[in-house]
C-alpha cells in the first residue's frame, strides 16, 4: 500500500513543514485536518489508514498530539532527521511569535490600553474553555461509567485539592483494570486483542529513550551547575519536566494544573496574566501547551538576577520549550516502532478512555477556576478540613469582562464564529468599553 503513495525528498518534507508550521491555528482540531489536508488529500505522502493509525497513537502519549503527528509523519518519511525537521518546524514558528508577544506584555502590562485589550481577550478564552468543555465532553462521555469518573476528577481536583498528577494516573490505573473486567463500561469491544506480528525492537528503543533522556536533561544540568537549584530557571526546568509527563488528554487537560501551581504555588503569574497568555497562544500557530513558554517568560523576568530581565526572561522561555518539547520526541521515536502493538492493546485503551473521561473533569475545573478569577478582583479560599471552597466578594464583580464574556459567547455559540475573529472581536470591544467608560 504505501508503496502507492509519493515519498518527497527531505527539501520538499522541510518546505512544507515549515508552511504548515506557520499556518497552523486552530488548536489540535484544525491542526490535524490542516495535515490530512496537505499530506493525505493533496500530496498522498500517506494514505487514509495510515494517518488514523498514526493519530491514535498520538493521543496514547503525553504531549501536543498534532505536533508528535507531524514528528512521526516526518519520522516516516526521512527517519529521524525527517522527524526532527517536521516537528520543530511545527513548533518554532508559533514559540518564535510567542517569544516576541511575551517580550512585549512584560513591559506594556501596565498600560491602560493594554490592560483593556487583554480584558476582551480573557473574556474569549472563557468562552473557548467553556466550548472545549462542551466538545470533549460530547465525545468522551459516551457511557455512565465516563460520566461518573469525570465528575468524580472534578471534585478531586476543585474541592479536595489532589494533585493533578494523582488524578490522571488512577484514573488510567482504574480504566486499565476496568477494561479488563468490565470493558462494556468503557464501549469497548469484549474480544480480545488483534494479534500483533510484528517484531519487538528492544534494542532500538532502549538506545533512543537513554539518547532523548540526555538531551532532555542536558540544559538542567547546566542550570544546576551555573546557577544552582534555587535559582527560579531550575525551578521552571523541573516543573515543566513533570509537566511534561502527565500532559495527557491535550493542552486544555493540564491547563487547570498549570495555572494553579504557576499562580498559587509558585507566584510566577497572576490568574489574568495565565488567562492573558492563554490567550496569546489561541491566537498563534502551533500547538496551544505552548502557553507555557509565556509563564516561562515572566517566572524568569520577574526574578532575574544575576541576568538582565530581558535576558532571564528569554532563558526561561526557551528552557520552558526544549523540557516540554524534547520528551515529545523522545516518546515518537522511541515508541514509533511499536505502534501497532500499542494500539492494539485493550488495557492500554482502556486506561486511556478512562483517562479522557477524567480529563472532562479536569477541564470543568479549569473552566470554573478561569471564570471565577476572571469575573471577580477578589476571592478568598476557606478549608475545611480535606475540603477546600472559593469564596468571590460580590462587591469586586467585574461587569464589564461580565458583558464581553456574554459578548463572546454568542460570537462563539451563536453566531459559530472561529477562535481568531472571537478574541480580535472581544479585544476590540474591551478597548472600547473601556474608552467609554471614562
Amino acid at each position: 500500500m504505501a508503496s502507492q503513495f509519493t515519498v518527497p525528498s527531505f527539501s520538499e518534507l522541510v518546505r512544507v513543514f515549515t508552511r504548515i508550521g506557520c499556518l497552523s491555528f486552530g488548536g489540535p482540531a484544525g491542526q490535524i485536518a490542516l495535515m490530512h489536508r496537505e499530506l493525505v488529500d493533496e500530496r498522498k505522502w500517506i494514505d487514509e489508514e495510515q494517518y488514523l493509525h498514526a493519530l491514535n497513537f498520538c493521543h496514547l502519549l503525553p504531549g501536543p498530539e498534532a505536533q508528535q503527528l507531524a514528528t512521526w509523519i516526518g519520522w516516516r518519511m526521512h527517519g529521524v532527521k525527517g522527524g526532527l525537521a517536521a516537528g520543530l518546524l511545527f513548533v518554532i514558528p508559533g514559540a518564535l511569535i510567542i517569544l516576541a508577544l511575551s517580550i512585549l506584555y512584560a513591559y506594556a502590562a501596565n498600560l491602560d490600553w493594554f490592560a483593556a485589550l487583554f480584558l476582551g481577550l480573557k473574556a474569549a478564552v472563557l468562552a473557548i474553555v467553556v466550548q472545549a468543555l462542551i466538545r470533549i465532553g460530547g465525545r468522551a462521555l459516551n457511557t455512565s461509567f465516563k460520566q461518573v469518573m469525570a465528575v468524580v476528577a472534578f471534585i478531586a481536583l476543585f474541592f479536595l485539592n489532589l494533585p493533578f498528577p494523582l488524578v490522571v494516573l488512577g484514573a488510567g490505573a482504574i480504566g486499565i483494570a476496568v477494561a479488563q473486567l468490565r470493558p462494556e463500561w468503557l464501549a469497548l469491544t469484549a474480544g480480545a486483542s488483534e494479534p500483533v506480528s510484528s517484531a519487538r525492537p528492544w534494542g532500538q528503543t532502549a538506545r533512543t529513550i537513554a539518547v532523548w533522556l540526555t538531551i532532555w536533561a542536558a540544559p538542567m544540568v547546566v542550570v544546576l551547575l551555573t546557577v544552582g537549584p534555587d535559582h527560579v530557571l531550575w525551578q521552571i526546568g523541573s516543573f515543566f519536566s513533570q509537566l511534561a509527563i502527565v500532559t495527557f488528554g491535550g493542552a486544555y487537560a493540564v491547563l487547570a494544573y498549570m495555572a494553579q501551581e504557576a499562580v498559587q504555588g509558585f507566584g510566577w503569574l497572576s490568574a489574568g496574566e495565565m488567562a492573558d497568555g492563554l490567550g496569546l497562544a489561541e491566537t498563534t500557530p502551533g500547538p496551544l501547551i505552548m502557553v507555557t513558554q509565556f509563564v516561562g517568560y515572566l517566572a524568569a523576568f520577574r526574578a532575574p538576577e544575576p541576568f538582565t530581565p530581558l535576558i532571564a526572561g528569554i532563558l526561561g522561555a526557551g528552557l520552558t520549550t526544549w523540557v516540554t518539547f524534547a520528551p515529545c520526541f523522545l516518546w515518537i521515536f522511541a515508541f514509533a516502532p511499536w505502534i501497532e502493538r500499542l494500539e492494539n492493546n485493550r488495557w492500554l485503551k482502556g486506561g486511556l478512555a478512562t483517562l479522557t473521561a477524567a480529563v472532562v473533569g479536569v477541564i470543568a475545573n479549569l473552566t470554573v477556576w478561569f471564570a471565577l478569577h476572571v469575573l471577580f478582583a477578589d476571592i478568598a479560599e476557606t478549608q475545611y478540613g480535606p475540603v477546600r471552597l472559593y469564596w468571590p466578594n460580590m462587591d469586586s464583580f467585574n461587569v464589564l469582562a461580565a458583558l464581553l464574556s456574554l459578548f463572546a459567547i454568542v460570537l462563539i455559540f451563536r453566531l459559530k464564529w472561529n477562535v481568531i475573529m472571537t478574541l480580535a472581536a472581544t479585544s476590540l470591544a474591551g478597548l472600547a468599553l473601556r474608552w467609554a467608560a471614562f
